[in-house]
């Protein structure tokens, strides 16, 4: 195992969560997280209205939601920015369709985005995901159905990197989840995690078979290494998913990183809600921008049935993961405050556990809506299916 992170990367990520509200409280409105009166922090989300993919309309629609909520420049000017991608279940079609058209990140919402960081004065600029392949990461998106060539002219330095493993690093980065975690007490992660300035998650907009909803929050899931991780956790080539280890607690990871703990709940709709929270409190997301231009029904990928594609026609951005997770909950026709086992969330709600943690608001009417409000963004996706197709 590498080194932990230095003592100044570990303080910025200390400020930078006290600033956005994302570190999680010493004690929290939970039981499983103790008690306080706080209210969890709140911060705008903006809507905007944008139909198609083109370059320019994205990045026109991009650039007014951002000044919306305050800008790029204090965020990222001289800084370096790691970017999540959603990019689950490999670069097969759905229904013909291209999955950047339906379940993946779509190249011309990051190309936007890596613009205008570009412009704000972002010196280095870092596109990550933990790919099911073994070759490299731009590769693997390409397949999907992005121009890497495109994406890489957008500014002057863009690089990518698969997460699955140590990739450049020499060593894993441990994270530690503030208070021991539900689950996890710390994360050892690819060094992109650790060595960066600045994390932006840009999910797709979707609904998440054992989540309920899989938004910048649960897009995280995919930060933790599969070499460490999943099925076939203990080597640099594991590929395979996370479902023994982080949502069945069937097995530990590997051997040398920090275990889960002994009692944590071995249920998936439970124990991935609760991983989720731990993830994000280990590694506080910065700047949230949820691609809902294209999207799909059902659940995150076409291994599920019946699941159809649809077409929202949004981008949503916003500070606070939570606030932005809860309004785009609201806008996919779901309560970000329902109750545990109520549609879409088949156990606990993750969103009402980041609330409790002190992370965010899950509440909409206390969370400020920029430029379109709910009721004109809402295109309702309907129930989560639980089924699965032989794609």
């Amino acid at each position: 195992m590498g080194m932990p992170p230095s003592c100044s990367r570990r303080e910025f990520l200390r400020a930078s969560a006290d600033a956005l509200g994302l570190a999680a409280l010493a004690a929290a409105s939970s039981p499983l997280l103790g008690q306080t009166t706080a209210p969890p922090p709140s911060l705008p989300v903006a809507i905007g209205r944008c139909a198609t993919y083109d370059q320019a309309t994205v990045t026109r629609t991009l650039a007014t939601l951002l000044d919306q909520i305050g800008g790029l420049k204090k965020l990222v000017a001289g800084r370096t920015v790691t970017i999540k991608v959603n990019a689950t279940g490999g670069p097969e079609r759905m229904m013909g369709k291209l999955p950047i058209d339906t379940f993946h990140t779509h190249p011309a919402v990051v190309r936007a985005a890596i613009e205008l960081m570009a412009k704000a004065g972002a010196r280095r600029i870092r596109i990550v995901e933990s790919s099911t392949w073994r070759r490299p990461l731009e590769s693997y998106l390409q397949a999907g159905g992005w121009s890497i060539q495109a994406v890489k002219s957008a500014a002057p330095l863009v690089e990518f990197e698969d997460t699955r493993n140590l990739g450049r690093g020499k060593g894993y980065s441990r994270l530690k989840v503030p208070g021991g975690g539900l689950v996890f007490p710390a994360f050892d992660l690819n060094h992109s995690y650790a060595d960066t300035d600045v994390l932006v998650s840009i999910p797709k907009l979707k609904l998440h078979s054992t989540a309920g909803v899989t938004v910048s929050m649960k897009n995280l899931f995919g930060i933790t290494p599969n070499a460490l991780y999943s099925d076939d956790a203990g080597s640099e080539n594991a590929t395979e998913a996370r479902s023994h280890c982080l949502h069945m607690g069937r097995s530990q990871p590997a051997k040398g990183s920090p275990q889960a703990h002994p009692d944590a709940v071995r249920h998936a709709e439970d124990r991935v809600p609760r991983v989720v929270v731990d993830i994000v409190r280990a590694r506080p997301i910065d700047l949230c921008i949820v691609d809902g231009i294209a999207s799909m029904t059902g659940g995150e990928g076409p291994w599920q049935w019946p699941v159809k594609a649809i077409s929202p026609k949004l981008l949503l951005v916003g500070r606070n993961p939570v606030c932005t997770d809860a309004i785009s909950t609201a806008v996919v026709g779901h309560d970000p405050m329902a109750k545990r086992a109520v549609e879409p969330f088949p156990g606990d709600n993750h969103l009402a556990l980041a609330a409790a943690a002190g992370l965010g608001t899950n509440d909409p009417s206390r969370i400020e809506v920029l430029g379109l409000p709910v009721k004109q963004a809402l295109c309702p996706f309907g129930k989560v299916s639980r089924e699965y197709d032989h794609w």
